[in-house]
């Protein structure tokens, strides 16, 4: 029994070593050894580079993780009520404390004991022991902050699980730093390093920068740390004092912020928020403000994570237009009188308030079922929680209020979607006012089934996820708003999820139904492999596969061959509902499976039969390459060489460049812009959600909610058969890197030339200089944010506008910096074309991306990212299935020979998988991984 299970963990690639320990025996031993013998022992994946902490839990610091709050309340220097606690001995009261801290959001805790009549060592030790036996508070990691070394080192003894140290310095030298660095390290927890040296405490940006690194010099080089357990406090110091030497302090924090992480990526920034606001002590109202704009603008520098109070954090957007204007004169320092502006101000903020009329229209004169009816049909939130409070004096229980007006309401809603009489951006609209009805009623109706002891009758529950390594969940997102419309319960766990994750969490839910979604072709993998998990964990719940890249073909061939469970392939969100009902009415099912698993046996056939068409060895192929004659064909040389970043490009610039047809497609509205406006059909409802998507655009372009950035870069170039070698300048002396590109085989009717990119780019036997480019651009930073702040409103509608819209704002960044790159490479200075003619791709040059048909090894991205540095410059980076964050980014390479052209690479052979997988150095078992889509052969 044994000896078979671990043989299973063998085949599956999950040991590295085996073996017994008390209670085996020889026998054993030997069963085990033959059980694995077939099989080789796994190789471990390097981990990414990655700040991780623990307390219970671990917290892990991704690329497109939100910002890092640390509670604050905890601190007997910044705390009044935590200190008297501590001075009396009332731990309980203390932890507590803590407690609120992580119930009110917080991500770790910071702990400070200083105080002079504290007997720090002890009472350190003390607080972390107690606060080792509450689980929901030590849960989070623990930040130990103490000035005194003795206090550090009597926390590092006692807390669990990786901390943080707050904090070290090079004020005592680089000895000292030293001795304490490695201590700490020897402990195995990260550090804070204050910008402070034997000189002092740095207030200005060159010394902050200046001390960071040559810390960071000592700990990576010294002191064994790695990058990613390092964090640097380059000191919020207080503004608005009345004193000018203090006036930059904040602008230099955040410059300075900035340039340490374009220097030093992997390590983190923070910062005591609580600081920048002492001089408004006692005005909560103004400091809470200061707060919020200060790490506003800090984040979107770089500012990881920060000392905060978790429960009073203002939000940016809702402070008042002329304190905002106010506190931001003082933080950039942006004029003279600044300072006594605020304070004058700051006397009369905390009498404000504020009104307005409500506006009334005819169907507010409905009884209370009509005007909830009509609110749902027509999207209509401005009074939904008014209503519902009506309806409570109406119905005896909040549930039947949601089982009658509002599900008829929906049911309505979902009715004429089915039918094609509404649209999704309609639908969206609708979920919209369902959710704020719903989250009214919550409270109560949780007292009401506590009170009855019943339970809720569901229509049946789904969950939903997009798989490990993906980011892009717009389309999920639509898929559980047309299901909540439905009737059904959808839990909706992210982006990026794991395959255990999703086990566990379909496990725990006890849901009826699993929905999976992806964009980029390695989640297809990722699927099969979750596919595989339901079948080892013996799960029957069906599963849903949805997403740009999914087919009904790959599902079928790929995907359901792992799972005896049903496995169904959703076209579009507006089938998603059917499909479920399908799935889960028993009078249904028997049915719909069947015809299901015909249509994919169908699928398989034509598959295998597409298998045998017809695919050309790869040396054949490589011998009817496209050629030109290279001795007088005309190459362009760019007006410079290597790379120019673009931190922030205005978004206005990018508007006039948007593609508006796929914005539509986005939200199943067929049809192209715009004659899509004059559609019989999906005309109006386009219109509508046309202006609702120009009104959005220009509150985001006004205010600057998504930042645009990116960089651009030429080398000198040639091709060396189906690689590009580019060089380090014009010398060609250097090689920095190879584009590997992949050669089509499948020969059609008619065709005698097999392309490759690499025929793009005179080769090295030529003579002649040829040259490449690259970009890496994003419209995405500040999406999850203004994304989140929809969602805490319960408004999918304007959520899933805004991240289409950082879609669109994306391409509209690769179709503008595309034109720049032509004009710097020459041959665009004389184009004079317009959008649409830009959109039609009537230039000279294409610009393909890693993951697409002519190239579609995604593989290639992290060359293109180190050649670029797209990281630091563009603050965009790969997760490990090499998807692109922020979501909304594009990538790719510059080809400028005159005839270059699109195509799709499709199947190829074995015999070509060995030769690109030898000329990049890879196994050949990794390539066949990331190219499945590709094979024309069962690997």
């Amino acid at each position: 029994m044994m000896a078979a299970v671990i043989g299973e963990f063998a085949r599956d690639g999950f040991l590295n070593i085996v073996g017994g320990c008390c209670g085996t025996t020889p026998a054993h031993i030997k069963a085990i050894a033959e059980a694995v013998a077939p099989y080789p022992p796994r190789k471990p994946v390097e981990p990414p580079q990655l700040s991780r902490y623990s307390g219970l839990e671990l917290l892990e610091v991704r690329p497109e993780s939100s910002f890092t709050i640390i509670g604050e309340r905890t601190n007997v220097t910044g705390s009044r009520a935590f200190a008297r606690l501590i001075k009396e001995e009332n731990y309980e009261a203390a932890l507590s404390v803590a407690r609120q801290q992580v119930e009110n959001g917080a991500n770790m805790i910071d702990i400070n004991v200083d105080e002079g009549m504290l007997d720090g060592p002890t009472v350190m030790t003390k607080f972390l022991t107690l606060l080792s036996s509450e689980p929901d508070v030590s849960r989070v990691p623990i930040m130990i902050d103490s000035s005194r070394w003795e206090v550090l080192e009597a926390g590092l003894k006692c807390v669990q699980g990786k901390g943080v140290v707050n904090s070290i310095s090079l004020k005592e030298g680089e000895e000292a730093f030293l001795r304490q660095a490695r201590t700490i390290r020897r402990y195995g927890a990260a550090v804070v390093v204050m910008a402070f040296d034997e000189e002092g405490q740095a207030t200005d940006i060159e010394r902050r920068v200046a001390i960071c690194e040559r810390a960071y010099r000592l700990l990576t080089e010294e002191a064994g740390f790695p990058p990613e357990d390092i964090i640097f406090d380059p000191n919020i110091l207080t503004v608005a004092t009345g004193m000018e030497e203090h006036n930059p302090y904040a602008v230099n924090f955040i410059e300075a912020t900035r340039q340490i992480k374009q220097r030093m990526p992997l390590a983190k920034i923070s910062g005591g928020v609580s600081n920048i606001s002492f001089s408004f002590r006692g005005n909560d109202a103004v400091r809470e403000a200061m707060h919020a704009a200060f790490l506003y603008h800090a984040i979107r520098a770089g500012m990881d994570m920060g000392i905060v109070n978790a429960g009073q954090l203002a939000v940016y957007e809702e402070i008042e237009p002329e304190l905002l204007e106010k506190i931001e004169d003082v933080l950039f320092d942006r004029r003279p009188d600044a300072t006594d502006r605020l304070i004058e101000y700051a006397e009369t903020v905390k009498g404000q308030g504020s009104g307005g009329n409500a506006k009334t229209d005819a169907w507010r004169s409905l009884d209370v079922e009509g005007r909830l009816g009509h609110a749902l049909l027509k999207g209509l939130a401005d009074y939904v929680e008014e209503d519902v409070e009506d309806a409570r004096k109406e119905y005896d229980t909040s549930l039947e209020i949601i089982e009658g007006p509002l599900m008829r309401g929906m049911q309505k809603v979902g009715d004429l979607f089915g039918e094609g009489k509404m649209f999704l951006p309609q639908v969206v609209k609708s979920a919209r006012v369902m959710k704020r009805a719903v989250a009214h009623l919550l409270p109560y109706m949780e007292e009401e089934r506590k009170a009855a002891g019943a339970e809720q009758k569901k229509r049946g529950k789904v969950l939903l996820a997009t798989v490990k390594g993906d980011v892009h969940d717009i389309g999920k997102n639509i898929v559980g708003v047309v299901l909540g419309c439905n009737g059904y319960e959808v839990v909706d766990i992210g982006v990026m999820v794991p395959c255990a994750t999703i086990i566990d969490k379909a496990r725990d839910e006890e849901v009826d139904v699993v929905g999976l979604s992806g964009l980029i072709t390695p989640s297809l993998d990722e699927m099969v492999q979750v596919a595989k998990e339901f079948e080892h964990e013996k799960f029957k719940v069906p599963l849903l596969i949805g997403g740009a890249t999914t087919s009904a073909r790959h599902t079928a061939v790929k995907i359901a061959p792992q799972y005896s469970g049903d496995v169904v392939h959703v076209v579009d969100a507006s089938r998603a509902a059917g499909v479920v009902e399908n799935l889960l009415n028993p009078a249904l099912r028997e049915a719909y499976t069947e015809a299901n698993r015909a249509a994919q046996a169908r699928d398989v056939e034509n598959f295998q039969k597409r298998q045998q068409a017809t695919l050309i060895p790869y040396e054949q192929a490589v011998a009817k390459r496209w050629t030109t004659d290279w001795s007088v064909a005309e190459i362009s040389a760019p007006s410079f060489l290597g790379v120019r970043t673009l931190p922030k490009v205005p978004l206005a610039d990018l508007v006039p460049f948007i593609d508006w047809s796929p914005f539509f497609m986005a939200w199943e509205l067929k049809g192209k812009y715009p004659a899509i406006f004059a559609d019989a059909t999906v005309g109006t409802e386009a219109r509508k959600l046309f202006d609702d998507a120009r009104r959005m655009l220009d509150d985001i372009v006004a205010a600057e909610s998504l930042e645009a950035r990116g960089v651009y870069g030429f080398f000198p170039a040639n091709s060396d058969g189906d690689d590009i070698v580019l060089y380090r300048d014009d010398e060609r002396t250097e090689e920095i890197g190879r584009v590997h590109t992949l050669r089509q085989q499948w020969e059609r009717k008619g065709q005698d030339t097999f392309y490759a990119l690499a025929d793009f780019v005179a080769p090295l036997t030529s003579g002649r200089k040829d040259y490449l480019g690259g970009f890496a651009c994003t419209a995405g930073h500040g999406c999850a944010e203004l994304a989140a702040r929809f969602d805490r409103e319960h408004d999918d509608y304007n959520s899933i506008m805004a991240k289409a819209l950082a879609d669109r704002l994306a391409e509209a960044f690769a179709e503008w910096l595309h034109r720049q790159a032509r004009i710097d490479w020459g041959f665009g200075q004389d184009e004079n074309l317009d959008n649409e003619a830009m959109i039609a791709e009537q230039y000279r040059g294409i610009r393909p991306a890693p993951g697409y048909p002519a190239c579609p090894d995604h593989t290639e991205k992290p060359a293109l990212f180190a050649l670029l540095d797209a990281e630091r410059a563009a603050g965009m980076h790969l997760t490990e299935s090499y998807a692109m964050t922020p979501a909304a980014s594009v990538s790719g390479l510059y080809f400028g020979h005159p005839e270059s052209r699109y195509f799709a690479v499709d199947r190829i052979t074995r015999d070509q998988v060995e030769a690109y997988a030898a000329r990049k150095g890879m196994p050949v078992k990794d390539v066949e991984r990331w190219l499945a889509p590709n094979l024309g052969y069962d690997p």
